[in-house]
C-alpha cells in the first residue's frame, strides 16, 4: 500500500513538472525575444553660445538602414532639396530612437554604419520636431528641420570615441557641389561615449 501511494505521488509530481515545462515552452514560443538593440550613450558639450552646457544623449539602434534607403534619400534630395529629404524621411519606418536630456526624444528614420581603421562610424538623420513657439511666430528656424549626428567609435581605445550632434540643420550643396549640413544652432560635441553593442549581425 505504501509503495502504491509513493508511486501515485511520483506520478502527480511528474505530471506537475511536465505541465510546468509545457507552459514555459508555450510562453517562449508565443513571445519570442527579438534582437537586442544597440545603445550608444554620450555627454553632449555645448559650443559657441551653448559653451559650458552639458546634456545627455542616448541613441538606441533597432536596425541599420540599407543602401537602398540611402539611394531613396539621395533621389529625394535631388528632386526636392532639403524639403524632399524631409518628406522621404517622414515615410520611412523608425530604425532607432534618440533621447536627449529634457525632452521625450524622437524616432530616428535613418542610421548608417561604416567601418573605419579604428572601429566604426555611425551617422543618423531624422526630422526635427518643430516647437510650438517656432510655428506660432513662423520662425526662420523652421527651415532647419533636420536633426543629425555622428559617432566615431574607437574599438582600440574607447576613451578616444567621440562625435557630434547637429540639433537643428538642413542639407545644402556647397560651392564645390558637396552635400553638407547648414546649422541654425552650434553643434554639440560628444564625449564620454559608451557603446553597448546589440545582436551581432543585426545592429
Amino acid at each position: 500500500m505504501r509503495n502504491t501511494k509513493t508511486l501515485n505521488t511520483c506520478k502527480v509530481a511528474f505530471h506537475f513538472w511536465m505541465a510546468v515545462g509545457l507552459l514555459i515552452l508555450a510562453s517562449t514560443l508565443a513571445f519570442p525575444r527579438g534582437p537586442k538593440s544597440e545603445t550608444i550613450e554620450a555627454s553632449a558639450m555645448g559650443t559657441g553660445t551653448q559653451l559650458g552646457q552639458v546634456i545627455g544623449v542616448t541613441l538606441d539602434i533597432y536596425d541599420f538602414s540599407t543602401p537602398e534607403d540611402k539611394q531613396i534619400l539621395l533621389q529625394a534630395f535631388e528632386k526636392g532639396q532639403n524639403q524632399g529629404l524631409v518628406n522621404a524621411l517622414s515615410k520611412m519606418k523608425a530604425v532607432g530612437h534618440c533621447s536627449i536630456t529634457g525632452t521625450l526624444g524622437y524616432d530616428v528614420s535613418y542610421v548608417r554604419m561604416t567601418t573605419t581603421p579604428t572601429g566604426r562610424k555611425i551617422v543618423f538623420v531624422t526630422n526635427r520636431q518643430i516647437s510650438f513657439g517656432e510655428a506660432f511666430t513662423d520662425s526662420q528656424s523652421q527651415n532647419f528641420n533636420l536633426t543629425a549626428g555622428e559617432f566615431e567609435l574607437n574599438d582600440t581605445d574607447r576613451n578616444k570615441s567621440t562625435g557630434f550632434v547637429y540639433p537643428a540643420a538642413q542639407l545644402v550643396i556647397d560651392k564645390q557641389g558637396q552635400l553638407q549640413f547648414d546649422l541654425a544652432q552650434n553643434l554639440w560635441k560628444l564625449v564620454d561615449v559608451l557603446d553597448w553593442k546589440g545582436t551581432p549581425g543585426v545592429n
